[in-house]
């Protein structure tokens, strides 16, 4: 019989709301008993619409009332308080990308090894079946060729409900990059290097250098034109082209299967995960490694 465990939400946005909250009241060993927010009064009305949950914008008090802890906030929210939170023994389902800095990356991990906690990264699409099924045919074959990325998102248009600060400071590429690494890291291979290069408002290519020798291409932004807005990638090798379904992903349904692995490691004492924190810092670094390549060059990211 599965025992059912506490699980706490952190954060209170269209994100929160929409995803996160139902998919832990959808998932398999998890309730979600507490939701902690910034403002009180946010905590309030999301857990308003769940019966029996309770609010606090007191992020001890609600560590003390979990298990567990999903969150949905910002990297630079998102990445201190998962610290405070697996420092006291909570499992934690993060947001990509985990952190914006690589040395608070690293402290995330360094931390889930000492306390022995179960961490899960939502990189979307990897929990996708239709992806998983690629990705395991990928391994089982030939090392990949290469591989390519077309992700025109519209987020920041004005009426984009992700339409939000930390995007606008960090661009398709904090935002997107985790997404199209995450993908082409699974399928073509891990990923040794990247080199960036700017194009217009925020859009972003970048080169993948893969440990096999394979390369494989991205060019990202979060302000296409709505028409032409949708992701793409397509990946090549001796099994022939493969086009990822990455446009269409059941991003509510993805999330109640990351929690239900999360829970199954957190029961099993398996901790280790394909999308855990350390390769959640596999890609910060690729990141930020890229980002610094535009700063050098004297473009934002």
């Amino acid at each position: 019989m599965t025992t059912t465990r506490r699980m706490g939400l952190a954060g209170t946005g269209y994100w929160a709301r929409v995803t996160h909250a139902p998919a832990v009241v959808a998932s398999q060993g998890w309730e979600l008993t507490s939701v902690w927010g910034r403002s009180l009064d946010g905590a309030s009305a999301v857990a308003a619409e769940h019966a029996g949950v309770t609010a606090t914008d007191d992020f001890d008090a609600f560590l003390e009332q979990v298990d567990g802890v999903t969150f949905a906030l910002p990297p630079h929210v998102q990445a201190p308080l998962a610290l405070r939170a697996i420092k006291a023994g909570k499992h934690v389902l993060l947001e990509k990308p985990i952190s914006l800095d690589v040395a608070e990356a690293d402290a995330l991990v360094a931390a889930a090894r000492d306390q022995g906690v179960a961490t899960v990264v939502l990189f979307t699409m990897l929990f996708d079946p239709r992806v998983r099924a690629i990705v395991a045919r990928c391994e089982q074959a030939e090392p990949l060729r290469g591989g390519g990325g077309l992700w025109l998102g519209s987020a920041l248009n004005d009426d984009n409900p992700f339409n939000t600060p930390w995007r606008h400071d960090k661009g398709g590429l904090w935002d997107l990059g985790p997404h199209a690494l995450s993908i082409l890291w699974k399928t073509v291979g891990p990923i040794r290097e990247v080199r960036a290069h700017a194009g217009d408002l925020d859009l972003r290519h970048l080169v993948a250098t893969h440990t096999s020798g394979a390369t494989s291409t991205v060019s990202l932004t979060l302000r296409a034109p709505d028409p032409a807005d949708g992701f793409s990638t397509t990946v090549w090798g001796e099994l022939g082209r493969i086009e990822v379904p990455v446009d269409d992903v059941d991003a509510l349904a993805a999330l109640t299967l990351a929690l239900d692995e999360l829970g199954a490691n957190a029961r099993s004492g398996e901790l280790a995960h394909p999308c855990d924190v350390a390769f959640g810092r596999d890609i910060v670094r690729l990141l930020a490694d890229a980002e610094e390549q535009l700063t050098s060059a004297g473009v934002s990211p």
